[in-house]
């Protein structure tokens, strides 16, 4: 099955952990980049104006990305993102809703230094009703290459 890692990294944290994904997985990587790059002060989510903590509470709010990627060659899609908010990012909904999913395998991962993925899932699986998703799971910076080895493994693709 050829695979793709897409993800939103705001830190590079998530990107790190994409890139340890696609090497162990053999997989393309393609960086879901917002158009408009977000500031530190978007990304402030102390502050009930800023950026990101508006997008956040608008659940349709759907960021524009800098580029776009066919899907249609892919069997599975690991999806990466930071969690906000206790979810995902919306401009990852944008990404889900930017192509054909179905009889596509999603598998969503996301880094954090507490919060696992909750309800991003669900959240996600509203953009494309149509896939199939597989248990995910949360990383930590650092995460080593035998941890993501072995949860590929277990996920027996």
């Amino acid at each position: 099955m050829k695979s793709l890692v897409a993800y939103f990294s705001a830190s590079g944290i998530t990107k790190d952990v994409a890139e340890t994904i696609a090497s162990v997985q053999g997989a393309e990587l393609f960086e879901i980049a917002p158009q408009e790059p977000y500031t530190k002060a978007d990304l402030d989510w102390n502050n009930e104006q800023s950026r990101t903590t508006l997008e956040c509470k608008d659940k349709t709010s759907r960021p524009k990305m800098a580029s776009s990627i066919d899907v249609s060659p892919y069997d599975v899609i690991f999806v990466g993102f930071p969690i906000w908010w206790y979810s995902a990012p919306h401009i990852v909904n944008t990404f889900l809703e930017s192509g054909d999913f179905s009889q596509k395998i999603i598998i969503p991962f996301c880094t954090s230094g507490g919060s696992e993925l909750g309800g991003s899932v669900r959240d996600l699986q509203k953009s494309v009703p149509q896939a199939e998703f597989k248990e995910g799971r949360r990383f930590n910076f650092g995460t080593s290459k035998a941890s993501v080895k072995k949860w590929i493994e277990s996920l027996g693709l």
